[in-house]
């Protein structure tokens, strides 16, 4: 699993569906931390929902989750409602409505959750880690825009099958480029990335082919994290750094694109 917003996402998902227990939601983010707080991220918010702000006191475990859920619950009671997942970066601010301050909150974060029923109002979540083993989720009342289409499970399934590949060829490129004593070995350090997103699993309720797409991005996402940490370093290098962000850019939009697609499937699989 990607972030903790995926995991919020599809999670909340299941439950949401009668699928899955608050305390398989609960269970799921504890991976990513043992303690969650929750604070709105403005004063409007704060008077709707009764959220502390402008900051939250850490909460006793579980209580920060389970607000969550009553905070998503209520912004899905209304039919049409839909719970979607965004991964914006500078120059893809897909998902988010213009102008807010969850958009800037989520661009900052490189992720968020946002439930409602698009065109209408509803709320959005972004977490923040505080320090190491506390993560705050900031939620707001915005705007939800009317999203546009994910790429199908299908093209997502092989454009990941492709960006394996094609990652594994960018990982070599660079390695053999690399400035440094070299005594990393790439594949053990791809293993390491990957046994840290084992840690986080999906419900059995997500389609098969969605897990299946999140486990190939994660695969990519652990060739490239280490791709970029063997790439060439020296610094009067400018037109090297340049390559490998060329090189590797392509790949990072693919799939994160892929993970959008997996992700909001499975949250709205009911």
């Amino acid at each position: 699993m990607c972030s903790p917003s995926a995991t919020l996402t599809v999670w909340a998902g299941s439950w949401l569906a009668g699928r899955s227990a608050p305390d398989d939601v609960l269970d799921a983010l504890r991976a990513w931390s043992p303690q969650h707080s929750v604070a709105a991220g403005d004063p409007v918010t704060g008077g709707r929902t009764g959220l502390p702000w402008p900051s939250a006191e850490p909460l006793e475990a579980g209580t920060g989750i389970m607000m969550l859920l009553k905070v998503i619950r209520e912004a899905m009671a209304e039919p049409g409602a839909q719970l979607r997942l965004v991964l914006p970066v500078p120059g893809d601010a897909r998902g988010l409505p213009v102008g807010t301050e969850f958009a800037t909150a989520a661009m900052d974060a490189e992720e968020g959750v946002i439930a409602g029923v698009p065109g209408g109002e509803g709320v959005a979540l972004v977490p923040q880690w505080t320090d190491e083993e506390a993560l705050q989720w900031t939620v707001f009342h915005t705007a939800v825009p009317v999203p546009t289409p994910d790429m199908s499970l299908g093209e997502a399934e092989y454009t990941m099958r492709e960006a394996v590949r094609e990652a594994a060829e960018a990982l070599m490129r660079l390695h053999t480029t690399a400035v440094g004593d070299g005594d990393d070995d790439p594949r053990e350090m791809i293993e390491a990335e990957l046994a840290d997103c084992s840690r986080h699993i999906y419900p059995d309720s997500a389609p098969l082919r969605a897990r299946r797409i999140l486990d190939s991005a994660d695969h990519v996402a652990a060739i490239l994290t280490v791709a970029q940490q063997t790439a060439p370093s020296s610094p009067s290098s400018a037109s090297a750094v340049q390559a490998q962000e060329t090189l590797l850019r392509p790949l990072w939009n693919a799939l994160r694109a892929a993970r959008l697609a997996a992700v909001n499937a499975a949250a709205g699989s009911r």
